[in-house]
């Protein structure tokens, strides 16, 4: 990797849930690690998050997601960035996750899920060890 290679991340709050204070806090400490964040804002949806990615060249995608519709809203992105030939965007999530979910995200792609509890610091030095910054 370039030394001067930063990594680009994208943090999105899809679907219809408003609570993003957690998105936030993790956008800034990826940020305040070196990062190169885009914060998509809320209510965004599977398509306008692939969209931003890409055009964005970004290396990683985080989702936000308290709604419940974390199969649905992972499936879709998923399908996008494969449908796009993005599938070398690593995807990885956060927020009230079932344990019961976790293996079907995990088949669908998705690289890893923080569930409540996950400090700041643990995601940061995830997306520092698994998510290769473009050259």
């Amino acid at each position: 990797m370039d030394a001067g290679a930063r990594i680009r991340v994208v943090i999105a709050k899809p679907g219809l849930d408003g609570h993003d204070r957690g998105a936030k806090v993790v956008a800034r400490a990826l940020r305040d690690a070196g990062m190169e964040v885009i914060y998509t804002g809320l209510h965004q949806t599977p398509e306008q998050i692939a969209d931003t990615a890409i055009q964005e060249d970004a290396d990683a995608i985080g989702m936000s997601i308290l709604s419940g519709a974390h199969m649905t809203l992972f499936a879709r992105l998923m399908e996008l960035l494969r449908e796009r030939d993005a599938e070398d965007i690593v995807v990885f999530g956060g927020g009230i996750i079932p344990a019961a979910d976790l293996v079907e995200l995990e088949r669908l792609g998705v690289a890893r899920i923080f569930t409540p509890g996950a400090t700041t610091q643990e995601i940061v030095e995830w997306v520092r060890a698994k998510v290769p910054a473009a050259a």
